[in-house]
């Protein structure tokens, strides 16, 4: 009953500030509640996390207000929504979740997103009513980019004053960009009355799958909740495939719009459609009636789109041309299974001069570690898998006798271990790759036991702050072995396994609709003792960073789990690179030294940090057109630099330009427009990737000036 109570008064509350904070109309939010079969799914997960989570963290009152600050977080985390009268009556809710997940009752975190809802529709709709009253962007003031450590507003007249700058902000980088004033009042009206229709969308699995992420990453940050959608894109992003039609798809003015067709899809292979066509209904097979999906979300639109393979789906299309009153055509396309090639492994060779010698470098980027998990338990000899794609991709590069191989693992987010464990594997053969402890303390050696050696030349590996989990099991194993030198920032620092548990399989339902629930079971070590965790792979040669470890990485989580160490395993290094790496950073920075690209990336670097530490935007107009043209001009002068080559001066005033801001959101541009900024941001020139190459160049020439060093690190 207690529980119950509480909701009611937050409904309350909820009523009484709606006739305080309201400036103008504000259309009510509506108001979801939750569904029984979620109640469920909560109960079964803490029975789950409970008993086989890492960590045996107790589903009590301490945890709930972990959950409850994780919830309050991912509702209003820049505090531009909520008061503090309005946090102040969520503060019996601190100690109640945990009553809420084990009594099944679910009534508190949905009066609390309700109450969030009403609050954006609220902002928003003053939002809208300021565009009438004009700026005076004479004025001398500045506007806070992060407002995550700020205290919440006290008073609606100290959030109306945020929202009156956030307003001005947004007004002023259109103003900047060229726009006049009719434009900007149009575009930000729209972009205004979008978030607001965004509201009236939003379902009771939203709530539940927030919800339930806040209380999994209470226990640990690498916990988490899949609701039924969601997981079926968690396992689309391991195995790389679906069935559909082979389109990328995007909101565009209530529209579901095609950004994009996949090579050798339906889509594409029809010759009916392309990018900019908007879909506006979808039917099965060749006679189910034509659903309008006009102000759907697109996740609930591709839900119709795909299918079972080899079934027909019937598109409604407005073509892209075509005015909003004009022809559509239907479209029958059967549906068939798309790989996803935009994440598998591919490969390049980059050609590196070293005084007369000019060497070849292959170089393979893996965006992460996939593995078909359903096919690999089947049998299927063909399931795909990122280990499989890099040993054909090596046995390539052997056939074009490149002279070192680097493997690019940047933003690199993991996924499976076992293709960690064999893609090592690929590199040093049979032995010992990581080590795991479970929550008893219990440590086992995984090996590499299957996979043969694929490649034993020079290597180098290429990392980052986002590079994590597999990822590092891989950098710091060819690192522990001496097999391979590391380039670039400090990983991530996730040092822990995880391990999906399907709660529909457990509770045996029919169909899907509980979820799943990934939970960390285990830490993992290096084999020389160590663990990646928190303080990730430190290494060899560093490169700048914009990133701040207080912002994002391991260290960025309160309840990280700490580093610590156990006992090495049992192997033996194949080599000793140690002595060379004083050499290569030497050579590095010398290089980096007279290099004008690397140089304009620190100075970016240094800026960026100096901004994000001042973490204010001025308001006013005559010193951000100052700050404009100051970049503007430094654009201008890097391009005059770029040399001789017309193809770096074409790329590099191609890119200024199209990432020059043009105060637009991705959806407010035309597509040609969204499509160029992606190919110049996708076509600049890599000067990270650049130097890295240059990095195992020095490697290789080192190596062939030390034929016994050369020896001992080929396996």
């Amino acid at each position: 009953m207690k529980i119950k109570s509480l909701w009611i008064l937050l409904a309350v509350a909820l009523a009484a500030l709606n006739t305080t904070q309201a400036t103008t109309q504000t259309l009510p939010a509506p108001q979801l509640m939750p569904l029984e079969q979620q109640a469920q799914a909560a109960l079964l997960s803490s029975k789950l996390l409970g008993r086989y989570h890492y960590r045996h963290i107790a589903l009590d009152d301490n945890l709930s207000r972990q959950i409850f600050d994780n919830y309050l977080k991912g509702l209003d985390g820049e505090k531009m929504f909520f008061l503090q009268a309005d946090v102040d009556r969520f503060a019996d809710a601190q100690t109640k979740l945990d009553d809420a997940i084990l009594n099944e009752d679910l009534s508190i975190p949905f009066a609390m997103f309700n109450l969030s809802q009403q609050r954006i529709a609220e902002r928003f709709t003053y939002a809208r009513s300021l565009l009438k009253q004009g700026f005076d962007f004479k004025a001398r003031e500045s506007y806070q980019l992060s407002r995550k450590d700020a205290p919440w507003p006290k008073s609606t007249d100290e959030l109306n004053d945020l929202w009156r700058k956030r307003v001005k902000n947004d007004w002023l980088r259109l103003k900047l960009a060229g726009k006049d004033e009719k434009s900007i009042a149009t575009i930000l009206d729209k972009r205004y009355d979008n978030s607001l229709n965004s509201i009236s969308k939003a379902k009771s699995e939203d709530v539940f799958q927030y919800f339930m992420n806040a209380y999994a990453m209470a226990i640990d940050p690498h916990t988490n909740y899949f609701g039924v959608r969601a997981s079926e894109e968690f396992d689309i992003s391991m195995r790389l495939s679906l069935v559909g039609i082979g389109a990328e798809l995007y909101g565009k003015d209530e529209y579901t719009t095609i950004k994009a067709l996949l090579a050798g899809g339906p889509a594409v292979l029809s010759g009916k459609l392309k990018a900019g066509d908007r879909i506006v209904g979808v039917g099965q097979g060749e006679n189910g009636p034509i659903v309008d999906v006009m102000g759907w979300r697109i996740d609930d639109t591709v839900a119709l789109i795909r299918g079972a393979e080899d079934t027909v789906v019937r598109l409604d299309v407005l073509p892209v041309e075509a005015g909003a009153d004009d022809k559509h055509k239907l479209i029958s396309l059967v549906r068939k299974k798309i790989t996803l090639d935009k994440q598998a492994a591919k490969k390049s060779i980059i050609e590196v001069k070293d005084g007369s010698v000019m060497r070849h470098i292959g170089v393979i980027t893996l965006p992460e570690f996939y593995q078909d998990f359903a096919a690999h338990q089947k049998g299927d000899k063909d399931f795909k898998s990122a280990t499989r794609d890099v040993a054909r991709l090596l046995d390539e590069l052997k056939k074009d006798q490149v002279d070192g191989v680097l493997v690019d693992l940047r933003n690199n987010g993991g996924g499976s271990l076992d293709e960690a464990i064999q893609l090592t594997g690929l590199f040093v053969g049979k032995g010992p790759v990581v080590q795991q402890r479970d929550s008893e303390g219990n440590v086992t050696v995984a090996n590499d036991t299957d996979t043969g050696l694929a490649w034993n030349g020079p290597l180098a590996v290429l990392i980052n702050r986002a590079s994590a989990s597999a990822s590092e099991i891989f950098a710091a194993a060819i690192q522990d072995y001496g097999r391979g030198v590391v380039i670039g920032e400090t990983s991530f620092g996730k040092g822990t396994v995880q391990s999906v548990a399907d709660l529909d399989q457990i509770a045996k339902n029919d169909k899907p609709e509980f979820g799943e629930i990934k939970m960390t079971i285990a830490q993992f070590f290096r084999i020389n003792g160590g663990t990646t965790q928190l303080r990730g792979v430190t290494p060899d040669v560093s490169f700048p960073t914009m990133t701040d470890a207080k912002e994002f990485g391991e260290s960025s989580f309160d309840n990280a789990l700490p580093w610590t160490q156990i006992k090495a395993a049992d192997y033996t290094p194949e080599g000793d690179l140690k002595t060379i790496v004083p050499k290569l950073i030497a050579n590095h920075d010398k290089r980096v030294s007279h290099d004008k690209d690397f140089q304009y990336l620190q100075e970016d670097v240094a800026e960026f940090n100096t901004l994000r530490q001042k973490n204010l935007i001025s308001l006013n107009e005559a010193e951000r057109r100052k700050e404009r043209e100051a970049q503007e001009a430094r654009d201008r002068s890097r391009e005059k630099n770029q040399g001789d080559n017309p193809s770096d001066k074409a790329s590099a005033a191609a890119r200024s330009h199209a990432l020059q801001d043009d105060g637009m959101m991705s959806d407010e541009r035309n597509l040609s427009a969204d499509l160029a900024i992606e190919n110049a941001s996708k076509n600049a020139k890599d000067i990270l990737l650049n130097e890295a190459v240059h990095v195992l160049s020095d490697e290789v020439g080192l190596l062939k000036d030390n034929p016994r060093l050369a020896a001992s690190i080929a396996p």
